[in-house]
């Protein structure tokens, strides 16, 4: 799980994805103080965090957070979401973090994953696809990224509980 002190290298990991310009719809960096009050937002209960090491140093990181947050009939699903140190990328970094956040629904009792990302992610699709998440929904031309617009994906994948 997370700890306070990791947050300097998840927001440095962030900004990483935000200079891509296809894993995320920010388009202005942060620092740690503007991540400070959203990092507070996770424990290791019913939305945790996790990260990947390699050598003591954070590689990346998994959130798994609420979806359509207040509404508790939303209760038993989670947005998942990871960011990688573009240094580890395709190194199974990624691979390993939803594995373990699926590994993890039966302990936070969440039914439903949905990741939501930009249709250009090739990356991230695969990635999902790899895990037997589908593509449940599509909203095009929604986000604006250097005056590119681009479309929003949902994907999904229900998890057989014991």
């Amino acid at each position: 799980m997370a700890e306070e002190n990791d947050l300097a290298s998840i927001v440095g990991i962030y900004n990483q994805a935000i200079r891509a310009k296809n894993a995320c719809g920010d388009i202005h960096e942060f620092d740690v103080e503007d991540k400070r009050d959203w990092f507070k937002t996770y424990n290791g209960h019913a939305y945790p965090m996790y990260v990947a090491e390699r050598d003591n140093n954070i590689v990346g990181y998994c959130t798994m957070s609420p979806y359509r947050a207040g509404k508790k009939g939303f209760n038993a699903v989670a947005e998942i979401s990871y960011y990688l140190d573009y240094q580890f990328h395709n190194k199974g970094i990624g691979s390993a973090l939803v594995k373990h956040a699926i590994a993890d629904c039966p302990r936070i009792q969440k039914d439903i994953l949905l990741a939501v990302l930009i249709d250009i992610n090739h990356t991230s699709i695969r990635l999902l696809e790899k895990f037997k998440f589908e593509k449940w929904g599509s909203i095009p031309d929604v986000i604006e990224i250097d005056g590119k617009k681009c479309g929003h994906l949902i994907y999904g994948l229900k998890i057989k509980t014991p």
